[in-house]
């Protein structure tokens, strides 16, 4: 069974077609990359999956619990049950100015989970070890680089034990340097089999930390495969122009 299943999904923003008629099913410990130009309908997608936005028609669902079938969204306690399948880190960290980096990670798993807070603490601290973030805990947001606010980001994620991880650019907002950390993170946890689902402009890390990558266009998929053999060797006359004019851009 797939740990997420979207079928024939839609989106429009008034007239803006910005999704039409996408289908993606994700297996467990799977990592797909979305990549595409700007405008394609990549975080849009994202937002969908995470129920940040509302379909126009089409499926949505988390193992065999259906969220959307053919438009119609399930009561509002099944969604709030969908949310712990997944966790979502967005590009520019989110994170609660006015919490610790203890209570940020802390929050969901507490409040909204109604976990036991000692046991959460524990897995807390247990996370920011693994980042080498420890000392952090006390710290507020404001008071970190960029580079560990997205590793807090990503801890906060993680520790709602999520069947399924999303990042949308999750390195758009860094520098050169401070990318490569996260992306080290990320690397570690497809070695983990995390499931997870990319949107990416890191062609080349897309390409080695994949099992396959999607591009977008125009709110569609154009084409998809196998990670390597999409970047190397594309069927699409529009997959090729554009990963020629990344080549370009790098």
């Amino acid at each position: 069974m797939s740990v997420m299943s979207v079928s024939h999904i839609s989106k429009k923003f008034g007239e803006l077609n910005v999704l039409r008629d996408i289908s993606l099913q994700v297996e467990k410990g799977e990592v797909i990359s979305i990549i595409g130009p700007s405008g394609s309908g990549k975080s849009t997608f994202l937002r969908c999956c995470t129920l940040l936005e509302y379909i126009d028609s089409g499926s949505l669902a988390y193992g065999d619990l259906v969220i959307c079938k053919d438009g119609q969204y399930c009561p509002k306690k099944v969604q709030k049950e969908a949310r712990r399948h997944f966790g979502l880190v967005f590009q520019n960290f989110n994170l609660f100015p006015h919490y610790s980096v203890l209570r940020n990670i802390m929050e969901a798993p507490v409040s909204v989970l109604k976990r036991d807070e000692d046991e959460v603490r524990e897995d807390a601290m247990r996370l920011l070890r693994e980042e080498g973030l420890e000392d952090k805990a006390d710290a507020y947001p404001w008071q970190l680089s960029g580079g560990q606010q997205q590793r807090i980001a990503i801890a906060r994620a993680l520790a709602l034990h999520p069947d399924i991880l999303f990042f949308d650019e999750p390195t758009s907002a860094l520098d050169p340097e401070l990318t490569s950390g996260i992306l080290k993170v990320i690397r570690q946890l497809a070695v983990e089999k995390m499931t997870m689902v990319i949107v990416t402009h890191e062609i080349h890390f897309a390409r080695n930390v994949s099992d396959r990558i999607i591009f977008m266009a125009d709110g569609v998929i154009v084409e998809e495969g196998p990670a390597k053999a999409l970047i190397d060797t594309p069927n699409n006359p529009r997959t090729k122009a554009f990963l020629a004019k990344m080549d370009e851009r790098d």
